[in-house]
């Protein structure tokens, strides 16, 4: 895509009153602001970061999955032999060039993104915005604080806060060289010995499983009972297991009580399940404990903008109680952190905006992805939500061991889990894990979008030989008749 500039500038914008203003450039933010283009609306654009794309396009998802990429390209070579090919001698990793790759793949949609913008006429304003309160004969003030320290005020019908979020820190604890968090750890020199990661979330476990392929000794410490502790049981369960196959190191029930720096990197303290402390000590340590929207210092407190536990309570149409203004993204209360979300939070708001039809968020039907080896990917009820709902519960399991395409790419382990009510056959929830996971969800989240039963996808065709066809097995499973196991 062409290399552009933003669009416009703060000084450019002052006598125009905008349809809506959206304070944040990330994924949801940039979606609502295209959508609402394509809508028909005149859209700003208010973002205090250098580049446009937020922490997913750069120091997220984008990145985190481009070296999920080379560290399953780089697994693959150590089994080279396995798929016939010979003398490449030993793999040398330039951990440089993976990190070059990395970089190349952000700025090369930064640059897409910055495009798009203009090829929508949406106006880029650089600066940091905040709201002054409620509107004003039906048209809100949105402060901009430029970098250089001017401030200018951008007008407009409605507001649509974006602001994100950023990841959580211990008490006591600052980011540094040896102290990480998901922005640290993308731009590390080398890769460590050894990795201490303080949490099991999504970010956790795809850190572990990165740094592990590249040969790090990865040691995973996570509060909670299990690992993945959204996920159904099973799949936690699972997982744990092929990460301990892997040689990683997996503490549940393990509560941090101190990090201390060391000589030789980091020294932590932590109470295992069965009370007693331990002592780990490593070069660097991860702290993914989760993240915090970013609802302060945006002008909240001017506003009847509701909070609950730091986060923006919203409507249907994603409308706070102060009549023009939205949120959408990881400040809105109630819904995963997730980019996905955000951004379909963007559009339902903007098509309320411009009146168009829209449909609501649905919370069971957010698919929810990690992208470890293996991958998990899941929509829906798990088995235990589903029981505590009321349903009569009939589950289906496929392993993959049982599909020829999973032979093919030589990944066997995990299995399809469809979560179904008996009586009416309708499809709760699917919960993956596996090769491609956070590919073939999507069907699942498809068919539940549509309320689709076990009858109805056990004759669906399925392609052979796909990873796909392990949905129809899966579907099969659940009335006792998979074909391949």
């Amino acid at each position: 895509m062409p290399d552009t500039k933003p669009a416009t500038t703060p000084a450019a914008n002052l006598d125009t009153i905008y349809d809506v203003a959206i304070i944040g450039g990330g994924p949801a933010g940039y979606t609502a602001a295209i959508r609402g283009a394509e809508y028909g609306l005149k859209v700003a654009l208010i973002d205090n970061a250098p580049k446009l794309g937020g922490t997913c396009l750069h120091v997220g998802c984008i990145p985190t999955k481009a070296l999920l990429f080379n560290a399953e390209l780089w697994d693959h070579l150590k089994s080279a032999a396995e798929f016939g090919i010979a003398g490449i001698g030993t793999p040398q990793l330039d951990w440089a060039a993976v990190l070059n790759r990395k970089n190349s793949i952000i700025t090369k949609h930064v640059k897409g993104l910055e495009f798009l913008m203009k090829k929508h006429k949406i106006a880029v304003i650089a600066g940091y915005g905040k709201l002054t309160g409620p509107a004003r004969d039906g048209v809100h003030t949105v402060d901009v604080s430029a970098a250089g320290g001017q401030v200018s005020q951008v007008k407009a019908k409605n507001v649509i806060l974006a602001s994100g979020s950023a990841a959580k820190m211990l008490p006591g604890l600052k980011p540094d060289s040896t102290i990480l968090t998901n922005i640290e750890i993308l731009s590390l020199d080398r890769v460590p010995k050894s990795l201490i990661v303080i949490g099991a979330g999504a970010v956790g476990i795809e850190f572990s499983s990165i740094f592990r392929s590249f040969g790090t000794e990865v040691t995973i410490l996570e509060f909670l009972p299990r690992i993945v502790p959204v996920e159904d049981e099973e799949i936690s369960k699972e997982l744990t297991r092929l990460f301990k196959k892997r040689g990683i190191d997996v503490n549940t029930g393990a509560k941090v009580e101190k990090v201390e720096k060391t000589d030789a990197g980091v020294k932590v303290t932590y109470t295992d399940q069965n009370g007693k402390t331990q002592v780990k000590e490593a070069e660097k340590v991860l702290v993914a404990v989760g993240r915090a929207g970013q609802t302060e210092n945006v002008g909240l407190e001017k506003t009847k903008v509701e909070l609950e536990r730091g986060l923006v309570k919203v409507g249907p149409a994603q409308e706070t109680a102060e009549p023009g203004v939205y949120a959408i993204g990881d400040i809105v209360a109630g819904l995963p952190q997730l980019a996905h979300v955000g951004a379909m939070a963007g559009m339902v708001a903007v098509a309320k905006i411009a009146g168009k039809k829209f449909r609501p968020i649905n919370r069971e039907r957010i698919p929810g992805c990690t992208y470890s080896d293996p991958q998990v990917g899941s929509v829906g009820l798990t088995e235990a939500q589903a029981k505590e709902k009321g349903h009569d519960v009939k589950v289906g399991k496929f392993p993959f061991a049982g599909n020829s395409k999973a032979t093919i790419v030589g990944s066997h382990d995990g299995f399809v889990k469809i979560v179904s009510d008996a009586k009416y056959g309708e499809i709760l929830g699917v919960h993956i894990l596996g090769p491609q996971a956070t590919e073939l969800i999507a069907e699942a989240v498809a068919v539940l979008e549509l309320e689709g039963t076990v009858e109805e996808m056990m004759f669906t065709i399925h392609a052979h030989p796909t990873l796909a066809e392990s949905m129809l097995d899966a579907y099969g499973a659940v009335e006792g008749m998979a074909i391949n196991a």
